[in-house]
């Protein structure tokens, strides 16, 4: 960087600091424990400088404020909070540093650029979805921010090449040679160990005030005999069941032999693929369990494993090439730490 952008950054950064000691204070009684914290540890307000960007407490709290409650409710006390609020507070500002040389990366090459539409259909959808398409809510909401209709189409296209450049770089880490799937799978095979498991239908028919385990049991073996005569398990399911998944025919997917009560998993383990179950009787009601498939306890082969190992390896790949590739750009760009 010149001697003359590292001035022009510099005087950005202290027009920074004099737009932050303008702010007005918080109301009297607002809790600003968080903020208060962060300020402790920059007094001038401003944590970094990346490029001509000046990174401010206030950028670092905008990302911080919605998780704030969850780190909150995590803590068992106030220094354990204050030590993930660092962490946090850390890791936000790496991100924000790092979205700004992303950025840069992307507009150094002149041919590329992001279509006007692009950012206007965004805005278009926030409109709509977070201020019910009034677009004077929406400037309002602009207005509480001291952020002009230009500065916010600037984020939302920054926003667009940030996601767009982090698609790029995930991308060229989606080919796993077959070589490689195999040598983790024979170096992971106890990864790949399976219990039993049934892909599972199921009918739920209520107890009424009225119903006894035996009226219960009538219902359940007049389903069954249909079962038997032919009709569709799923088909009934949707016309009978009280079951949350009855318009999905009953259908609760794979589920291995750890995830059933007993009372289900011991009628359902002991049947082949295919079967219906005798009606089970229980307090809350009378239930019909069908077994679409079944998977059987041991280790997965592997041509059953490999899509997961793909999965595996290619999110491996990109975390280790995404870090190589940012500090590429974090040498390569002007930083300062505050």
């Amino acid at each position: 960087m010149t001697l003359r952008r590292r001035l022009a950054v510099c005087l950005t950064a202290l027009a920074g600091l004099a737009a932050l000691r303008a702010q007005p204070a918080a109301p009297a009684g607002t809790p600003t424990p968080a903020s208060d914290h962060l300020s402790q540890r920059y007094a001038n307000g401003i944590v970094a400088v990346a490029e001509d960007k000046v990174i401010t407490i206030a950028d670092v709290n905008r990302e911080i404020m919605p998780l704030l409650a969850g780190l909150q409710r995590d803590s068992r006390s106030q220094q354990e909070f204050e030590q993930k609020y660092d962490q946090l507070a850390d890791s936000v500002i790496q991100e924000l540093i790092d979205r700004v040389l992303i950025i840069k990366e992307f507009r150094k090459d002149e041919k590329k650029n992001i279509p006007v539409a692009f950012v206007d259909n965004r805005i278009a959808d926030t409109v709509s979805d977070q201020f019910d398409g009034d677009r004077s809510k929406f400037l309002a909401y602009l207005r509480s921010r001291g952020q002009t209709i230009r500065e916010y189409r600037r984020e939302v296209e920054e926003d667009i090449i940030y996601h767009y450049m982090q698609g790029q770089q995930r991308k060229s880490q989606s080919i796993v040679s077959p070589v490689r799937i195999e040598t983790f799978y024979r170096e992971n095979r106890d990864r790949f160990y399976q219990e039993d498991a049934v892909h599972l239908r199921l009918i739920q028919l209520t107890r009424g005030d009225d119903d006894t385990d035996a009226t219960l049991k009538v219902r359940g073996d007049e389903l069954l005999a249909k079962i038997k005569a032919g009709e569709k398990f799923e088909d009934l399911a949707k016309e009978h069941s009280k079951d949350t998944r009855r318009s999905k025919g009953g259908d609760w997917g794979w589920m291995p032999r750890s995830n059933l009560k007993e009372e289900f998993s011991k009628p359902v383990f002991a049947m082949k693929k295919g079967e219906c179950s005798d009606p089970v009787v229980l307090p809350e009601g009378c239930y019909l369990l069908f077994v679409e498939d079944r998977k059987y306890a041991g280790t997965k082969s592997i041509d059953e494993a490999r899509d997961e190992i793909e999965r595996i390896l290619v999110q491996q790949m990109t975390h280790s090439n995404q870090e190589k590739w940012l500090e590429r750009l974090r040498r390569n760009g002007y930083v300062k730490h505050y």
